[in-house]
């Protein structure tokens, strides 16, 4: 017996969090039945899973990409505007992955691509304290005052403190800079409203690191490159997983 949501994460379709979703909305059908009546737990040697009526495949063996976020697309498989989203570059894929996490339409960088539900929910849980790495260009140079600010987690943003950050000047122009920002809490809009919030909004965003993984610089936006086993499994166990098997 599994859980609904383990198996549609194993099975590339989407997030655990995404399948809590699904199944609130009623998509989600074991042998005919909504999720919701039937349990939380279900034989899939036995039992037909179907989403949307379309029947499942079986789980599948976990894989890893790196991929390379084009701004103009949203994070998503689906957008009922008919907006561009990144579903168009993972159905290029031999397998079924979902996004972890998302970027804004307007962002770009990187983004990891999975069917490994475990590694996928530790990594955007906020206790596991998981480093991501961006660098944004803001409108003006900002001080060393006002840098300290987002480091110091006295920044409110949307009612509530922002965790601190590490945050550093790479370099800037006569009515701009960029800046490197750390951040191990992943709140929405949270870069832009951060560097709004010490008085120099975002005109450019970029993701270049995600845990310890880094955008490769031959990566080209819209372009994927699979992990290699040793390298999901040190991901892994940077959240407290054991190694994949095999």
């Amino acid at each position: 017996m599994v859980r609904m949501q383990k198996y549609l994460a194993e099975t590339g379709l989407c997030s655990r969090r995404a399948a809590k979703d699904l199944m609130r909305q009623g998509r989600v059908t074991v042998d005919g039945l909504p999720m919701e009546e039937v349990c939380g737990l279900f034989d899939p040697e036995v039992s037909t899973v179907a989403v949307d009526g379309q029947i499942l495949g079986k789980p599948q063996k976990p894989v890893h990409y790196l991929f390379h976020k084009p701004a103009g697309y949203l994070t998503t498989m689906d957008d009922p505007q008919g907006r561009p989203t990144v579903k168009e570059f993972l159905d290029r894929l031999p397998v079924r992955v979902f996004p972890v996490g998302r970027l804004d339409m307007d962002v770009s960088g990187l983004l990891i691509l999975t069917n490994d539900g475990d590694l996928a929910t530790r990594l955007m849980h906020p206790s596991y304290l998981v480093p991501r790495i961006y660098r944004a260009q803001v409108e003006g140079y900002p001080t060393e005052a006002e840098l300290e600010r987002l480091r110091t987690g006295k920044l409110v943003i949307s009612g509530k403190p922002a965790a601190p950050a590490l945050a550093t000047m790479l370099r800037g122009g006569p009515d701009h800079g960029w800046l490197e920002l750390t951040l191990t809490e992943g709140r929405r809009h949270q870069v832009k409203l951060m560097c709004s919030g010490i008085g120099h909004p975002v005109k450019r965003l970029k993701r270049v690191a995600y845990c310890d993984l880094w955008l490769p610089e031959d990566l080209a936006p819209g372009r994927t490159r699979r992990l290699s086993t040793r390298a999901a499994n040190r991901l892994r166990a940077q959240v407290g997983l054991g190694p994949l098997e095999g």
